[in-house]
């Protein structure tokens, strides 16, 4: 039982990968090609909103990695 990582780290690393997963999904839609624009590729939850919650999920995720619970020490 001597872990690195308690319940609560691998519960907050698992929320904050949810956060980078939904933060990919957002930035993927149609496509652009050479017969067809699609105007959508510039929207703002592509382009601002997708990659701040990608970057939100990330420093989650070394906050996950960092934390250190507080009560009994082994």
């Amino acid at each position: 039982n001597n872990f690195a990582f308690k319940k609560i780290n691998f519960i907050l690393i698992g929320l904050s990968m949810v956060l980078v997963i939904i933060g990919f999904v957002m930035m993927t839609g149609a496509e652009s090609t050479a017969t067809k624009f699609d105007p959508e590729i510039f929207s703002a939850s592509r382009i601002s909103v997708a990659p701040m919650i990608c970057l939100v999920g990330f420093v989650s995720i070394i906050i996950g990695i960092m934390y250190r619970p507080k009560g009994k020490e082994e």
